[in-house]
């Protein structure tokens, strides 16, 4: 099987009539854009096997990672509020930690964990 590396708006060619060309990443995704003559099927591989054909034998098996959601939970408002607490006893008169400080308040402004909502996992 042949292996191919593509960038956003690369294209392939499949014989004279086939063109593949990659549209866009995102996550463990990539949405591909396929022009081929109407009489070619073209189908997931889930539908193929979904309708009693067996998967080909060159298709690999990759890792199943499964994509999950940011999921701000009680913990991780404790966690922050444990550093912010940690940084309020530090010397105020050092640089460096006003420096953190000032960084923690911009990746998560204080507000922040008061406003997530608590999601589950997809």
């Amino acid at each position: 099987m042949l292996s191919l590396q593509l960038k956003t708006g690369d294209y392939m060619t499949i014989g004279e009539d086939v063109v593949v060309q990659l549209d866009h990443i995102s996550g463990d995704r990539c949405k591909l854009m396929i022009q081929a003559p109407k009489d070619m099927a073209i189908l997931r591989g889930e539908v193929l096997e979904r309708t009693g054909r067996e998967r080909p034998e060159c298709v690999v098996d990759a890792p199943r990672r499964h994509r999950q959601e940011l999921v701000w939970n009680g913990g991780k408002t404790q966690a922050l509020n444990s550093i912010r607490s940690l940084l309020g006893r530090m010397d105020g008169a050092n640089p460096d930690v006003r420096a953190l400080r000032r960084q923690l308040d911009f990746i998560f402004p204080p507000e922040f964990a008061s406003s997530r909502t608590e999601r589950t996992p997809k």
